[in-house]
């Protein structure tokens, strides 16, 4: 296991005090295992893939926004185009999400910004009582309820999935 500063340094202080600021009750996780993929996160956390939180950086009109998806659902950028009155929506690249949020591709949490970029819930994550989240990096990670996942992010249940 890392040493208790490691895991209290960078990225995950910033998800830790954003969520004690919020008096969110705080249960991060660290594990040796990563969680970088969905198939990780599942076999790490002890949850279906469904209940896992992916949180995507999207450039709408070239500013960023979150959609926090279900594990197993992909965006569909067409339905978010819909859903923002945006002209262009496109996945930001991963070296964009680390100098914009400061957390790297499978890390990236739903809070901790500086300042809170737009978040746009998959409706599916309301079919489970709680989700996994990455916490800052890929070794960290805690649960929430889609409803407080909307209260901490002042997101948005929106049908913004790919249907296959």
């Amino acid at each position: 296991m890392q040493a208790v500063a490691e895991k209290d340094s960078g990225p995950v202080l910033k998800v830790r005090r954003f969520l004690e600021e919020k008096g969110f009750p705080v249960q991060i996780t660290y594990s040796e295992d990563t969680i970088f993929t969905v198939e990780d996160a599942s076999r790490v956390v002890g949850a279906k893939e469904e209940e896992i939180l992916k949180s995507l950086v999207l450039l709408v009109d070239d500013v960023p926004v979150l959609a926090l998806m279900s594990g197993i659902n992909r965006v569909d950028v067409k339905k978010v185009r819909s859903e923002t009155g945006a002209k262009k929506v496109r996945m930001a690249d991963p070296e964009y999400v680390l100098n914009w949020s400061g957390f790297q591709i499978g890390g990236v949490p739903p809070v901790g910004y500086p300042e809170p970029p737009k978040a746009l819930l998959d409706e599916d994550l309301f079919q489970h009582s709680i989700v996994w989240a990455a916490a800052g990096t890929d070794h960290a990670f805690f649960p929430v309820s889609p409803d407080e996942l909307a209260q901490l992010t002042g997101g948005r249940r929106c049908p913004i999935k790919k249907i296959k």
